[in-house]
């Protein structure tokens, strides 16, 4: 029994500090002192973090990353020393890129069995000893890391790198903690401070001032974000500044967020539509390089850039054509803008919104013929399934992507409703059934869909997800969109080859998935299961699965596509 606080209990008492909700770990057998505290907090009935073990890293960290982008609350991984580093590496990585905080730790053994009075276990000598320390390992994916050197300062040094994470850029964290350090006294201080959350700093008003001078002016303004949905806040913001102007809005290519509704008259599509050519003034809003490769510039247009961070230290490449830039909080700049700007030729904007409403009649029609002779037809399109999905699903539904070759279908057909209603998974493939099991986590009241190809759905940590969502009790609907192989590599390679060998005899050795039937493996954990062949097959599909999740068992669908 233990008489005085260690090092899991200032470990602990940080999580607290920091607001921290959940602890999402793979665990390590190093982890024990933290164990010990939480058991006694749990004990207690004190305030504290929930504990939930996960059975693969990349789930773990996928669940902090939903929970987070949810509902705007950071939390807390922690892992098994090097060797969990590596697995929950992609899903870190992913983190980074989407400027998703989080605190990161894992354990470490410094004494190897050395020490008379700790043993950490034979383990730490034989297979578990990092050359240079696990820090060296995850240092290119997190913002800041170190290891912690003593239990007198571990606490602070949580707190602050957690305070660190939710400044900009927004990235996650990492701290290695040793066992020895966890097993020390530590030195409570008298006086616990809660950190306060990230301060909302925003541009001076010369800059907003300038900037509303020439979004007014502009004779064809065009807006084109990536990630302005990041909260509610720079949702309704962006479709404020848009309605004033009626200033077409474009979406970038791989965009994470619901930025602006989709059934919006506004809303000018996905990628490049002709409409940026058009522009005198394209203003890219949370937006990487929105145009690839960089010599399709927009031809005539002048660029500005509002963004929290223009630029980021851990990308390679990032050339910008932006003329004038707006920093700060994206959501606060947004709506000082919307307020600042003004309407100088009403015939001009009455103008523009006639155009679009006009150009939003005529997808609207052109869509619903497309799924019309869609649902005619003996097989099931990708058009088909995300306009049917988008039918069936609740109006506060939201969606967690990770199509890569369905993706314009979802783009073109998929209405998701409102802010914060579709996420899409950041950096490499196999996070997105972790990250949907963190949205539902963070908004129990709301339906979670998830949407991803079969060769992405054996990228992820299947089993895993789904025994965490029977033992948690978190019924999301997982959708495979099935074209039965990796389609995005036979493309490229016909890209590469157009008159190759594969292309003349079919020989395509990168298209092969390793398949099965995958509603199949809903069955061992209370799931409910289905494949569809065809429309009226899916249609009734769609159906059950849906039921089954409001009524709190998660479903899984097989969905064979014809493309």
């Amino acid at each position: 029994m233990r008489n005085a606080p260690d090092g899991g209990d200032a470990v602990l008492q940080a999580f607290r500090s920091l607001g921290i909700d959940y602890v999402m770990s793979s665990p390590g057998s190093e982890w024990g002192p933290v164990w010990e505290a939480m058991a006694h907090q749990q004990l207690s009935n004190e305030p504290g973090p929930t504990y939930l073990t996960c059975a693969h890293e990349n789930l773990a960290v996928g669940l902090a990353m939903g929970y987070t982008q949810i509902t705007g609350r950071m939390q807390a991984v922690m892992l098994h020393t090097g060797v969990g580093l590596l697995q929950g590496a992609m899903g870190i990585e992913g983190a980074l890129r989407g400027a998703i905080p989080m605190v990161i730790l894992s354990g470490e053994a410094l004494s190897f069995g050395d020490d008379p009075d700790l043993d950490p276990g034979f383990q730490w000598q034989g297979i578990l000893n990092q050359v240079g320390g696990p820090a060296r390992l995850v240092e290119p994916l997190v913002k800041w890391a170190n290891q912690a050197g003593s239990a007198a300062t571990l606490h602070n040094q949580i707190v602050s790198a957690g305070e660190l994470a939710q400044r900009n850029p927004r990235a996650p964290v990492y701290l290695s903690v040793p066992i020895e350090v966890m097993k020390q006294p530590w030195p409570a201080p008298d006086s616990l401070r809660m950190a306060p959350p990230a301060p909302v700093i925003t541009a001076t008003p010369d800059d907003i001032a300038a900037f509303a001078e020439r979004l007014s002016a502009a004779a064809c303004p065009v807006i084109i974000t990536e990630e302005s949905g990041r909260t509610a806040e720079g949702y309704h913001a962006l479709v404020d500044l848009a309605e004033k102007l009626a200033i077409p809005v474009v979406e970038g290519r791989f965009a994470p967020y619901a930025n602006f509704p989709h059934d919006h008259p506004l809303f000018a599509g996905a990628g490049r539509p002709d409409v940026v050519d058009e522009a005198d003034l394209v203003v890219t809003v949370a937006c990487r390089q929105p145009w690839y490769p960089l010599k399709d510039v927009p031809r005539r247009a002048h660029v500005l850039s509002i963004d929290d961070t223009p630029f980021r230290d851990h990308v390679v490449y990032q050339p910008s054509a932006a003329e004038q830039f707006l920093e700060g909080d994206v959501a606060a700049n947004l709506a000082l803008l919307a307020a600042a700007v003004e309407v100088r030729d009403a015939a001009a904007v009455a103008a523009r919104r006639a155009r679009w409403d006009e150009a939003a009649m005529a997808r609207t029609a052109k869509n619903a013929e497309a799924i019309a002779a869609a649902r005619a037809a003996d097989t099931i399109s990708p058009a088909l399934l995300f306009a049917m999905l988008s039918d069936a699903a609740p109006d506060d539904a939201i969606f967690v992507d990770e199509t890569i070759t369905h993706r314009p279908f979802l783009v073109n057909h998929l209405v998701p409703r409102g802010p914060l209603s579709y996420f899409r998974v950041h950096g490499g493939l196999g996070q997105a059934m972790g990250v949907a099991l963190g949205t539902r986590l963070g908004a129990p009241e709301r339906m979670v869909i998830t949407t991803l190809g079969d060769g992405t759905f054996l990228y992820n940590p299947a089993v895993q997800a789904m025994a965490f969502a029977k033992e948690q009790g978190l019924a999301t609907l997982t959708v495979v969109t099935n074209n039965h192989g990796y389609n995005a590599m036979r493309k490229d390679q016909t890209n590469y080859y157009p008159d190759g060998v594969a292309a003349s005899s079919g020989l395509y050795l990168g298209h092969p998935v390793t398949e099965f039937e995958y509603s199949e493996l809903a069955a061992p954990f209370g799931a409910f299961g289905a494949r569809a062949d065809t429309p009226d097959e899916l249609e009734a599909a769609l159906g059950e699965a849906i039921a089954a999740v409001a009524s709190g068992t998660p479903a899984l669908l097989n969905v064979s596509l014809d493309a």
